[in-house]
């Protein structure tokens, strides 16, 4: 324990997020043994970042005026907003370079145990912003950035319940799973739920994703040979003498390759047969 001064310089350092007590009394010894001038830099940043730091009016980040460089760099697509609890989530997504739209800060996520509810976050500004139009152009798709957490999955889950009655509006959510150059053994169970449920089609479509179950194919997956186009365009007529076979019961048998006349239909499915 350190008397006076010092002592309160500690303590103060000591408050600050990621700061332990041996790493609070480095920095306090720094500053004892530093220049005057790196002394009155220090003081003159923590003045202005009191004084001086506003936040932008479209989007609630920190800024230097009353928008932010984001908000007012006429390069970005406004019809698409991404929502972030903090503005240092900004910062990671912009690392990216994927994101050309705009953002919207939280300031927080949802946390009712620690009284943080709807009322201490800009949710209103984000409804409000929904209903306007900025920029000549109106908000297509809402991205839910939020962390990945029972607080951050919370706030989602709250803003997509708010968002619904919107018809046009497009509401998605970050997408969670296993990180690039991580290996499966070492993911835990929900990290790997997440990555199987948000998986995405390399090829083919999602509609092909059918159904199979042991043996049997299902009707729908069983490829029907296609019709020639000179037999779907010669039907027989009434009157004719085909039609006449076909209810007499006299005409030919039309059988696909390798199908037998008289086999019958099976409505379950199509059984496929084991070679031994």
């Amino acid at each position: 324990m350190y008397e006076g001064p010092v002592q309160n310089l500690i303590d103060e350092f000591g408050k600050l997020p990621g700061i332990g007590p041996k790493s609070a009394q480095r920095l306090a010894f720094h500053l004892l043994q530093a220049e005057p001038e790196s002394v009155e830099r220090l003081r003159s940043a923590l003045q202005a970042v009191v004084e001086g730091v506003t936040y932008c009016e479209i989007c609630g980040t920190v800024a230097a005026a009353e928008r932010c460089r984001i908000c007012s760099d006429p390069r970005r697509d406004p019809s698409l907003v991404c929502v972030v609890e903090e503005p240092k989530d900004i910062e990671a997504i912009e690392r990216t370079r994927e994101f050309h739209g705009l953002y919207h800060v939280l300031g927080g996520a949802l946390d009712p145990i620690n009284g943080i509810g709807p009322n201490e976050l800009r949710i209103a500004g984000l409804m409000r912003r929904v209903g306007q139009e900025f920029e000549g152009a109106e908000i297509a798709e809402i991205i839910i950035a939020t962390d990945p957490n029972t607080t951050g999955e919370a706030t989602s889950t709250y803003l997509a319940r708010l968002l619904r009655p919107f018809p046009d509006l497009v509401v998605s959510r970050l997408a969670s799973g296993l990180p690039m150059g991580a290996d499966l053994e070492f993911a835990d169970e929900l990290t790997l739920g997440s990555a199987l449920s948000g998986r995405r089609i390399l090829s083919g479509t999602p509609g092909q994703a059918v159904s199979r179950s042991g043996g049997v194919l299902q009707p729908e997956q069983v490829d029907t040979p296609p019709r020639s186009r000179d037999a779907s365009s010669a039907e027989p007529t009434a009157g004719s003498p085909e039609a006449s076979e076909q209810e007499s019961g006299t005409g030919p048998d039309i059988s696909y390759p390798g199908q037998a006349s008289s086999e019958v239909e099976q409505p379950g499915g199509v059984s496929v047969p084991h070679r031994p």
